[in-house]
């Protein structure tokens, strides 16, 4: 992280003629199991990763939000009084929609100084990592400290969501940003998206010999578009048509399939079944270890394939090479039609599983993939 710290502040200065007053960062995160329940009230299981966002603040003495990062060409600002959403687009959505959000939260936005942010990341953008979480939650950070806010970091999760959900137009549930926010070393954050609560639960990986491999396959996903507003809206409806708030609360799956059409019912089976795989992956971790959760792996894949429908060929290519060459267990991760598989490894079969996805996507004409293994690691924080 020194690295990247170090450019962060050298570059704000650069950009802004002052040195920075902190510097703050957070990190995205790998959903070990349980997609698209989030948003349905239900159960996931991500980690926080090794991977990370600095943000740089200074404090200005007008009213005006001044946002840079080194992966866009030109700042952007506005007044603090014209946040809204609409106001701004594209990638300034994330940290301004933030600076909104804290104000519908409670902060009061008339009473705090402008601020000006430069920001940088080691997050891969279209990976299904949550580069956007990891943005939202280091800025979040930032501002409170800064503004001398006071919330927890259950809220400024609940912060980021809002940023995303109304700034930026995407329809996520809650999960990015509590992993990014809550995440601790060797651990995954248990969040049960109804009650906000959250339990840190040991993951034992080093200590079981394994490694968690990304295979990013370079297909970008964008969730404010298409197919995840869509999954979205068939969960809403699904429960609608069940009369449930939420479909948490579906256990009946044999009444459920004489009352929705086939597709509907798959997306509900989805994530019906789905949540209790977390349940069973938790359990499992608590009373087993980490070498008995392959088969919960696999078989959250399968459901996303075949009932959910968000996976795609290369997705697919990469998780059925890692289960053939030693992998213990392997899943699309993420929001799916793109973005990342993941693989839990024996340290000792890490490469054999990289030469045969690099083969297997060579032999399918396919992009290569980019592959590293993540680190489940602590939560957002200040580093200066």
């Amino acid at each position: 992280m020194s690295d990247i710290r170090d450019e962060v502040a050298e570059t704000f200065a650069e950009l802004f003629g002052s040195e920075p007053a902190g510097l703050w960062s957070a990190p995205g995160r790998v959903n070990l199991i349980g997609e698209h329940t989030d948003y349905n009230e239900g159960f996931v299981l991500p980690f926080a990763i090794n991977r990370r966002t600095v943000v740089a603040l200074g404090l200005r003495e007008d009213r005006v939000i001044r946002v840079a990062s080194g992966f866009a060409d030109e700042a952007a600002e506005i007044a603090i009084a014209d946040l809204a959403p609409g106001a701004v687009s594209g990638w300034p959505a994330y940290p301004l929609g933030v600076a909104w959000a804290l104000g519908q939260l409670g902060a009061d936005l008339a009473a705090v100084p402008g601020v000006d942010l430069y920001i940088e990341s080691t997050v891969p953008v279209g990976a299904g990592l949550s580069s956007s979480a990891a943005i939202e939650s280091a800025v979040a950070l930032a501002l409170n400290d800064v503004w001398r806010l006071g919330m927890d970091r259950r809220v400024l999760a609940s912060v980021g969501q809002r940023a995303e959900n109304e700034m930026v137009g995407a329809p996520t549930g809650i999960m990015d940003q509590s992993a990014s926010l809550l995440g601790r070393e060797d651990a995954a954050v248990f969040l049960d998206c109804r009650s906000l609560e959250s339990e840190v639960v040991d993951l034992g990986f080093r200590a079981a010999g394994l490694e968690l491999l990304v295979i990013d396959t370079g297909v970008e996903h964008q969730h404010a578009t298409g197919g995840y507003a869509d999954r979205r809206a068939s969960c809403e409806r699904g429960a609608a048509a069940l009369g449930v708030t939420s479909l948490r609360d579906v256990t009946d799956l044999t009444a459920a399939r004489d009352l929705l059409d086939d597709e509907t019912f798959r997306r509900v089976r989805h994530v019906v079944t789905e949540n209790q795989r977390v349940l069973d992956t938790v359990r499992a971790l608590r009373e087993d270890g980490p070498l008995a959760i392959g088969g919960l792996l696999d078989a959250s894949h399968v459901s996303m394939r075949d009932d959910f429908e968000i996976s795609v060929p290369e997705l697919d290519l990469a998780v059925e090479t890692a289960q053939a060459n030693g992998a213990i267990g392997a899943r699309m991760t993420g929001g799916g039609f793109g973005g990342s598989a993941i693989a839990l490894v024996p340290a000792e079969s890490i490469s054999r599983v990289l030469v045969a996805v690099d083969g297997a996507f060579a032999e399918a004409g396919m992009q290569q993939p980019t592959m590293f293994t993540v680190t489940p690691s602590e939560g957002a924080k200040r580093e200066r």
